[in-house]
């Protein structure tokens, strides 16, 4: 179980914290990657050096999106997240950044990752672009059919 420390005396899960008291996590969509580290606060958050969401990611319908882990559990001010993302596009982003965040929460508690895990946040999102092959104008367009 990686991001865990066992403790054998007690048969109990804790969860690995470093110094700064910050739980570290990686989100994965399309080509994106998010690096996220989650430690409580007021709900602050901070992508790539840019300390609002909306600075970042510029519409609020893909800010709605990084947000709903936090809304699906209730905890929406009670952490602050410090993320740093590269790869993909912005839908892309913001949902490796949405896992990222899930999979730090599920690592607080049990009943977390539970919640998390019925709505479907924990699951990575596989779907990739499909590549383009020859002879074709894009991965399914074919060239136009001539009868004569």
């Amino acid at each position: 179980m990686e991001g865990y420390i066992i403790d054998q005396s007690e048969k109990v899960v804790k969860p690995i914290i470093d110094s700064l008291g910050r739980l570290y996590a990686t989100g994965r969509r399309k080509e994106s990657v998010a690096r996220v580290w989650i430690k409580p606060g007021s709900g602050k958050f901070s992508v790539n050096q840019k300390d609002e969401l909306l600075s970042y990611f510029k519409r609020e319908s893909v800010c709605q999106t990084v947000k709903m882990p936090f809304i699906v559990t209730s905890m929406l001010d009670k952490y602050d997240i410090f993320a740093t993302v590269k790869g993909g596009g912005l839908s892309g982003q913001a949902g490796a950044l949405a896992h990222g965040i899930s999979r730090a929460l599920s690592k607080i508690s049990q009943d977390l990752h539970s919640i998390l895990r019925k709505k479907g946040f924990l699951t990575r999102d596989s779907r990739v672009v499909e590549r383009k092959k020859y002879g074709q104008h894009k991965a399914r367009k074919k060239c136009q059919f001539s009868k004569r």
